[in-house]
């Protein structure tokens, strides 16, 4: 299949869902909820976090820093080692 023929179908279902419905910015319960259902729909034996404890505490801790609202300057990071 042609890039422009996946483009094309791509777009036709973005489009079915309304845009209140469709932004995880929007809805932190929405990306929960999807990410649960992506994880489910991968066996136990294959998920890399069940497989690797160590892979998900790394995970985690980028995670919490990712959260914040205004990036980090090398500045803000000197600060914390004080």
């Amino acid at each position: 299949m042609s890039p422009e023929r996946q483009r094309e179908i791509a777009r036709k279902g973005g489009k079915s869902v309304p845009s209140d419905r469709r932004s995880f910015a929007k809805d932190p319960q929405l990306a929960s909820n999807a990410g649960r259902k992506g994880g489910l729909a991968v066996s136990a034996a294959k998920r890399s976090f069940s497989v690797d404890r160590q892979l998900a505490a790394q995970a985690g801790k980028k995670g919490g820093h990712a959260s914040r609202s205004t990036p980090r300057t090398d500045d803000d990071r000197s600060d914390e080692a004080k």
